[in-house]
This record gives C-alpha cells, sequence and structure tokens, in this order.
C-alpha cells in the first residue's frame, strides 16, 4: 500500500506528461480554439474542422507518444502561428496581408491558438525523436503539404462560409 509519505518520494519527471503528450494538447487546443471558438462565432464550423484536420493527425501521434510526433506537428503549429501573426498585424494596422473583420472571440482565440502554438514548438524543442534527418524531413514536408491542401479546401466556395 503507498501512502502520502511514499509517493513524496515518487521523481517528478515520472509525474509529469511528456514531450508528445503536451505536444498532443497543444494541437487539441488549437484545433477547439479554431472549430469551437472561431467556428461558431464565425458561423464557419466545417471550414474550420477541415482546416484543423492536420491537428488532430498530431493529436492522435502525441497521445500514442509516436517518434514521429514532432516532425509531424512543427509544420502544423508554425503555419497557424503564422497566420496568428498575420491577423495580429492586421490589427495593428501594420500589414493587410490578412483583411476582414475579427469578433471579440475570434481575436480572444487568436491568443489561444498563438501560445498553443508557442508551447508546443517549446515541447518540440524538448523531444528526441531519433529519427534521421531524410525521415524527419519528409514528415516535416508532408505535413506541411497536408495543413496547405487543408487550409485551401477550407475556403473553396463549398466549405468557405459553413
Amino acid at each position: 500500500m503507498m501512502n502520502a509519505s511514499n509517493t513524496a518520494s515518487l521523481p517528478l519527471a515520472k509525474t509529469r506528461p511528456m514531450p508528445p503528450v503536451l505536444i498532443a494538447v497543444c494541437s487539441v487546443c488549437i484545433s477547439l480554439a479554431l472549430v469551437l471558438g472561431v467556428g461558431l462565432a464565425s458561423h464557419t464550423i466545417l471550414r474550420h474542422i477541415i482546416q484543423t484536420l492536420p491537428c488532430w493527425a498530431v493529436a492522435a501521434l502525441g497521445f500514442r507518444k509516436s517518434r514521429a510526433v514532432a516532425w509531424v506537428a512543427l509544420p502544423v503549429f508554425l503555419f497557424w502561428l503564422a497566420i496568428v501573426i498575420l491577423i495580429w498585424l492586421f490589427l495593428l494596422g501594420i500589414s493587410h496581408v490578412v483583411s476582414g473583420h475579427f469578433s471579440a472571440i475570434e481575436i480572444a482565440m487568436t491568443i489561444v491558438v498563438g501560445l498553443s502554438a508557442l508551447i508546443g514548438m517549446m515541447n518540440i524543442v524538448r523531444f528526441k525523436s531519433g529519427l534521421s534527418a531524410v525521415t524527419a524531413g519528409g514528415l516535416f514536408l508532408l505535413m506541411a503539404a497536408f495543413q496547405w491542401m487543408c487550409f485551401l479546401i477550407s475556403i473553396l466556395p463549398a466549405f468557405s462560409h459553413r
């Protein structure tokens, strides 16, 4: 039987989540912010589900503690961080690469998405995948292409306002 004095001696590393799990959690946070936050506020849930399909792949790999998770997550986190930065540059009147009207909830969700992407990338740095450079690079490029494809599909007229 384990009592309070026995649990105090357990190493802290055993109780803290590992980087793959934290990467997965960050990916889920991005998805939820975009689908339930932005999607609900702007009535574009289907569009945001399509855009976040790569995030769900990252989450699945992260919760399974896959060695590939870091190289699959990095382009997804970079993509969403870039989108958030472009939105904020527009909101601050610095750039007009992205334009439009952003509600308070959508602006709040940019903060959630940006922080989740940054925290996810910090955990990617901590994670040692052990994959070869060719495999890691291939996964990175494949997922970057998948994220871009999902984004492009989501802005097609059939999905852009759904």
